[in-house]
Formats: structure tokens, C-alpha cells, sequence
């Protein structure tokens, strides 16, 4: 059992996760459909997909227009839903928009699964952001959800709607809540995606990175194909529906010591400790890493990649593609 000429369908298809996702799957011969709607604080770009542009199908639309997603939706065997607004910042700044995007839109998705079907496949990406700040390490799937921005109140919804139509309606739903993903394609104009993409572009370009604090809190990544691993092997498992998956890394390392080793990774670069500015202070969640165990025993996935490898593989990625992306 395999994605061979199965039916895909990939929300947010031209964003990080997205468009590696879909390069993967145009491997394994499946035959897929983007959206996107290229909204241009969100990370999509058609450089993203370059490589497999003759081999999907995009159609530019928003996850917030109930009849194309009605359209889209037919006959599909699998849904990768990742579209959504992923910056904390903006959901404070713009609450209802990102209401709209994390919460309304999920919830018209699944009513056009509903009712026109009711028989796909769909997992759900989700962040670690929801549980806040953290009331023991590392963080399982029981942990408080105390979100500490609107964004992760609003995807904690999304999350919910998936469930709860899995368990009421019977359309088999999955969530991945992901930590902080890095890799080739990620956004680096800015820090909307994660603060990694633009530590990288400051990198690139011979400028200082900021690190907030004192650089001791401690994070944990995962390279994206080692996310994009996970979304597979949820979609293709018959245990996954219904079912909340973190994931994470058992090798947790502070700030300050990630930007050694992209320093390292470079070879050259610089960095620097700021005290918080007042705008991140009231979200900013200290130390976090995840504990993934459950997706660990039911689907026997760990992440492969370490951060030095993983690094290295997408800062030379963005030395040749630096200008597609700035």
C-alpha cells in the first residue's frame, strides 16, 4: 500500500512543508494537487516547486473559499491540510484573519469532506505552540494546552474540528504538531515561519543575527524531511485516525549553541544577545522540547537527520537560491 497514482491534495502545497511534501509524493507517484493562494506573508513561492512544476496540478485559491475547496475536494484520497498563518506576531497584530485562515477555513474544509468525501485521508499539520509554556520536559501529547498567543488558540480549534469529525462523522483525521522545521524552501524573509529563516538570511548576507535573551532556552528541530517522513507514514497507517502525534528531537539544544553551529556550518557569520523586545516577552515560552514516543510506537518514527547534517544541507541550499527567496 502506497501513494502509486493515489489522489493527493495539499493545502498551503507552494509553502515549506508543502512543496517538500509534494516533491516527495511526485516520487512516489502520486498524482497531486496543490492549492495556494500565495498569500505574500505566508511563505509560498513557485520556486518551491520548480523542480516537479510539470508533474502537480496548482490551483491558486484560498483555503477560506468554501466552493472551490467543495470542487477540490472530490475525489481525493488524501488531504495534507497545512495551509494556515503561522506567525505568532501577526495573530496578535491581526486576530481575525488568523481566526479566519487557522479556524473558519478548517472547519469549511471538513464540511466539504463531509459531504463530498467523506472517505479521505487527512492529516492536519498543528504546532507545538499551543501548549505554551511548559510545566514539564520534555512535552508529551498529555501536557496542558495553555496556549499563550491567538495563534494558538486558533489552531488549537483546527485541531479540534479534525477530531471531532473523525470521531462523529468517521472521516479519518490525524494532527502532527510540529516544533521548529528547518530546511530548504523554508521563508527566510523574516522570522514568520520560524526565527531560523531569518538567522540564515542574515547569515547569507554578512549580517549579525539577533539571538532575544540570553541564548540559554532550549529548542528542538527537526530537518524537513524527517517531517515530511512523518506526514507519510500518518496518511498510510490505519491506527493514526483520530490520533495527536508530536513531534520532536531527543537531542535538544539552547539557542546559543544553535547559532554556534550555523555559524560553524558557514564558516564564517556572526551573532549577538539582545535583551526581549516588549512585542515577544508576554509569548515567548522558554524552554521547550518535545517528547514524540506515541508517533515513535505506533509508527516506529524518530528523526534521522541531525541539526549539524541538516543545516549544512540548507545553507547551501539558500547560497544558490538566495535570490528566489529574499
Amino acid at each position: 500500500m502506497g501513494f502509486k497514482n493515489k489522489k493527493v491534495l495539499i493545502t498551503g502545497g507552494l509553502g515549506f512543508i508543502g512543496s517538500n511534501l509534494s516533491i516527495k509524493l511526485v516520487e512516489l507517484g502520486a498524482k497531486i494537487t496543490i492549492i495556494d493562494s500565495l498569500i505574500p506573508e505566508y511563505g509560498g513561492n513557485l520556486k518551491n516547486i520548480e523542480s516537479i512544476k510539470d508533474k502537480v496540478a496548482v490551483n491558486f485559491s484560498d483555503v477560506r473559499d468554501e466552493f472551490s475547496i467543495k470542487w477540490l475536494i472530490k475525489d481525493q484520497d488524501y488531504l495534507f491540510n497545512l495551509a494556515g498563518q503561522t506567525s505568532h506576531i501577526d495573530s496578535m497584530t491581526n486576530p481575525f484573519q488568523d481566526l479566519e485562515i487557522n479556524t473558519k477555513a478548517q472547519l469549511s474544509i471538513l464540511e466539504a469532506c463531509r459531504k463530498h468525501n467523506p472517505n479521505i485521508k487527512i492529516v492536519f499539520a498543528s504546532t507545538r505552540q499551543l501548549y505554551g509554556k511548559p510545566q514539564y520536559l520534555p512535552v508529551d501529547e498529555n501536557h496542558p494546552i495553555i496556549p499563550v498567543d491567538i495563534n494558538g488558540i486558533n489552531k488549537m480549534s483546527g485541531e479540534s474540528y479534525h477530531i471531532l469529525y473523525n470521531n462523529v462523522y468517521g472521516i479519518n483525521s490525524s494532527v502532527l504538531r510540529l516544533t521548529n522545521t528547518y530546511g530548504p524552501r523554508l521563508r527566510i524573509k523574516d522570522a514568520r515561519q520560524t526565527f531560523l529563516g531569518i538567522w540564515i538570511r542574515n547569515l547569507l548576507e554578512d549580517k549579525p543575527f539577533l539571538i532575544f535573551g540570553d541564548g540559554k532556552q532550549i529548542r528542538d528541530y527537526n530537518y524537513v524531511d524527517d517531517v515530511v517522513d512523518a506526514f507519510l507514514l500518518v496518511a498510510l497507517s490505519d491506527k493514526t485516525s483520530g490520533k495527536i502525534y508530536n513531534l520532536g528531537n531527543e537531542a535538544p539544544i539552547s539557542l546559543n549553541t544553535t547559532a554556534a553551529l550555523m555559524v560553524e556550518a558557514y564558516k564564517k557569520g556572526a551573532y549577538k544577545n539582545i535583551p526581549f523586545p516588549e512585542d515577544r516577552k508576554n509569548i515567548d515560552i522558554g524552554d521547550f522540547y518535545g517528547d514524540y514516543n506515541k508517533i515513535k510506537k505506533d509508527l516506529g518514527w524518530s528523526p534521522k537527520i541531525t541539526f549539524e547534517e541538516g543545516i549544512e544541507r540548507t545553507l547551501k541550499y539558500y547560497e544558490n537560491n538566495l535570490n528566489d527567496y529574499i
